[in-house]
Order: C-alpha cells, then sequence, then structure tokens
C-alpha cells in the first residue's frame, strides 16, 4: 500500500514508519526536520517530505494517490494549549478530501474517558493527576474527535486509536482491542504494539469511523 504518515520523529512514530517499510509498504513521511528520523529497515527507505502538520501547503500535494493516512501527531508541551491534534487533523482531513482520499487513522488517548469499572485507585489517578497533568493536550485531542465525529458518513473512513501509558517494550502482537467501548482493566501498551495495531487495522473496516482502545 502506499501510505502518508505524519509524526514520525516520535516514539510511536519512529516504530511505526520502520514497520510500515519492513512489511513492503510504499511510505511518504512528513517531518519538520527530516534528520531526525531513526531506525528503519536498511533494505526500505520512504520518501522523505520536510513539512509542517499545521502548514498544509508543505505537503498537501503528497496525500494524492495514498491509500491511507496514518498519524502519530503529538504536542510534549504540557504548560501551553496546543491545536497540533486538532488543527493537524483539520488540515489532513481537507486535503483528503481534494484529493479523493478517504482512510485516516490518528492516535488519541484513552485518558480522556475514565473507564466505569477502573479500580477506585487507577480512577482517582486519573481524574486528579493525568488528566490535570495533559489537560492541554486532552483538551486538543478531544476537539480532533469531536470534529472527525462530525464529519460527513463515507466522506472520511477515519479510526481514532486511544492507548493507555505506553512503554518502550518490545513488540509482541498481542494486545486487547474493541470499538466504542472500554475495555476491562487496561495495562499499559508498548509503542511498538501500538504502531503495530495502527498499521494492522488500515483494512479493518469495522474499524471505520470508530474510537478504538487498545491495551494489554
Amino acid at each position: 500500500m502506499k501510505l502518508l504518515l505524519f509524526g514520525v520523529t516520535g516514539g510511536t512514530g519512529a516504530r511505526l514508519l520502520s514497520q510500515s517499510l519492513a512489511a513492503g509498504h510504499q511510505v511518504t513521511a512528513v517531518a519538520r526536520d527530516p534528520a531526525r528520523l531513526r531506525g528503519g529497515d536498511p533494505g526500505a527507505r520512504p520518501t522523505l517530505l520536510r513539512g509542517d502538520v499545521l502548514a498544509p501547503e508543505s505537503w498537501r500535494e503528497a496525500v494524492a494517490g495514498q491509500d491511507a493516512v496514518l498519524s502519530c501527531l503529538g504536542s510534549t508541551d504540557r504548560k501551553r494549549p496546543t491545536t497540533v491534534y486538532s488543527e493537524g487533523t483539520r488540515h489532513i482531513v481537507e486535503a483528503m478530501r481534494a484529493s479523493g482520499v478517504r482512510r485516516l487513522l490518528c492516535l488519541s488517548s484513552a485518558g480522556l474517558e475514565v473507564a466505569p469499572d477502573l479500580p477506585l485507585p487507577q480512577r482517582l489517578v486519573t481524574r486528579q493527576v493525568i488528566q490535570r497533568l495533559y489537560r492541554h493536550g486532552y483538551a486538543d485531542m478531544a476537539r480532533m474527535e469531536g470534529f472527525l465525529a462530525s464529519t460527513a458518513p463515507g466522506e472520511t473512513l477515519w479510526t481514532v486509536v486511544r492507548p493507555p501509558m505506553l512503554t518502550d517494550g518490545p513488540l509482541t502482537g498481542r494486545y486487547r482491542t474493541v470499538g466504542n467501548g472500554h475495555l476491562r482493566r487496561p495495562k499499559s501498551l508498548s509503542r511498538a504494539d501500538l504502531a503495530h495495531c495502527l498499521l494492522h487495522h488500515i483494512d479493518d473496516t469495522r474499524t471505520h469511523r470508530a474510537v478504538l482502545e487498545v491495551a494489554y
């Protein structure tokens, strides 16, 4: 498949890039600083495109002809509000509409909601610590999810993937998922397995226009 990837210099994005190339996909990777790209299959190379998701003129033309767009956009700034999730995804969707590309997978976080069966200590930590610590990022993720939900049915076939706490553990290919619901007592997830989940749900029509929770 022909894949366009955003957020490839981050922990999950770098692993997604590497796994996509190893699987034989034709990859175009957008990055503000392509020199930061690391790892990957030594026998395969992506098409590197210098660009900023908030400046679509730098990458818009690359959307045409892609089979899917995968976004691992994120912000590491906890102190200030961000629009990288909402405005970045809006720019991506607008470019996809103009080019007739429909499949989109992007990342959010399981921390946006507190599952009803989560143990009390974990619920308290999520509400009182995690949601406050990441409040700016979570607020923008919520705007992103709201925007995607508002798009016309059949226009953009999006999947929002919500992982729990991420680790640098190995790729196992063994994790649980649930669409438009909550996993029972979710644990952590490695960034490698999160990348695996994104890549292996591209063709899963059951996840079209759905929020997918994933965890061990």
